[in-house]
């Protein structure tokens, strides 16, 4: 967010002009890998130990066929190499969308069902192709057949703006963004849970203004949150934002980072109980670099990453080999790390042409999968895979 609130969002749609709305939704936008307990898109394998960027392996980035021919793609999610998962909007005029659900079979996307209206996905979390959350401007839940649009809980925070969503094995999801009234400078973090029939506002500790961006869980008892905390004032920085549950309340973690510094949280992953990274950014000034952190099950430590321009990340996630990726970016100019577990840091690796709204792993398997829309021209959706 420069300004002091440097933490990337996605801004939603509220019945004003359609065209302003898809350039503010598809400027920006927070990633979301769902977490090891209800996590389809990242293997629970042991730490990988990758080398810096591979040409050979880069070059394989290809684009792939969309049924979208205009619009935008936020979120994806795979099950496995034959079964992904991906949401957005189509523009069907200057005044009309429609959200729409894609379905990967192992060959080809294909529109697989429309979102109920102004549902305006952003997040996406899938634990099989008949139980499926997405969140954006409103919460809808698919069931193999249809999908149902479920209020979420007020909050006297104002209205609710989820960010990310996760599952848990207990049945539960939860979705975490933001509540604000009159503009984002005045929200406050958000959490809501689903219990089988409602969304229930959690009460979170007291950490002022500011947001929440992703959500991973390992249990039921045990699930991270990342954002951002607000500035104060004008001379104090932004802080990175963690929180946990532990089963009965959430609770604020010391995060890491250079101090000083305006530090956000974008996206974060777990792999493990005591194997956790969550990935962001830190200004300092006119100078922006990517931010890293880990969760060894004891401590949050900082790993150290390469100077990269507007290198803000917004997603991690690992493949079934073992490789761990980070991906981001600041609009046209994306942003791809690998870690190199031999020399303890994270390497720069050629990044997917597109401005990267969504990214995953697939289970079992070496792929990556990013969508958003194309560099140039005039909101052209891309879906785009590297072969492992």
């Amino acid at each position: 967010m420069p300004s002091p609130h440097s933490l990337p969002r996605k801004r939603r749609p509220v019945r004003v002009s359609l065209l302003a709305v898809l350039a503010a939704a598809t400027a920006t936008g927070a990633l979301v890998l769902t977490g090891l307990d209800g996590e389809p898109a990242a293997s629970a394998a042991t730490t990988g130990h990758a080398s810096s960027s591979s040409p050979s392996r880069a070059d394989r980035w290809q684009a792939t066929s969309v049924p979208v021919a205009k619009g935008d793609l936020t979120a994806i999610a795979a099950l496995s190499d034959k079964q992904a998962w991906a949401v957005g909007y189509r523009l069907k005029s200057a005044t009309a969308l429609e959200a729409v659900a894609l379905r990967w079979d192992g060959t080809s996307w294909a529109q697989e069902s429309t979102l109920p209206e102004n549902s305006f996905p952003q997040a996406l979390a899938v634990r099989s192709g008949a139980d499926i959350w997405t969140v954006g401007s409103a919460s809808a839940h698919w069931d193999g057949t249809r999908w149902t649009a479920h209020q979420l809980d007020k909050d006297p925070g104002g209205r609710v703006v989820p960010d990310a969503v996760t599952t848990t094995s207990d049945g539960k999801a939860w979705t975490v963004g933001r509540a604000m009234n009159r503009s984002v400078k005045d929200g406050v973090p958000a959490i809501q849970s689903w219990d089988g029939k409602s969304w229930r506002r959690q009460a979170l500790p007291d950490v002022g203004k500011g947001e929440l961006s992703s959500v991973t869980a390992v249990a039921p008892d045990d699930i991270w949150a990342v954002g951002a905390a607000y500035a104060t004032d004008a001379t104090s920085p932004q802080t990175a934002l963690l929180l946990h549950w532990n089963g009965a309340s959430w609770k604020r973690v010391t995060a890491p980072g250079p101090q000083e510094s305006h530090n956000w949280l974008g996206g974060v992953t777990a792999f493990a109980a005591d194997d956790i990274w969550a990935v962001g950014g830190s200004t300092s000034g006119s100078t922006e670099r990517p931010l890293a952190v880990h969760w060894n099950g004891t401590a949050w430590t900082a790993a150290k990453t390469p100077n990269v321009a507007d290198g803000r990340l917004r997603a991690v996630g690992k493949t079934g080999t073992g490789e761990l990726w980070a991906v981001g970016g600041k609009g046209a100019a994306p942003v791809a790390l690998r870690w190199n577990g031999q020399a303890n840091r994270w390497d720069t690796a050629s990044a997917p042409d597109v401005v990267v709204r969504g990214f995953t792993t697939v289970p079992k398997s070496a792929d990556l999968w990013a969508v958003g829309i194309a560099p140039q021209g005039d909101l052209i959706p891309v879906i785009t895979r590297l072969k492992g």
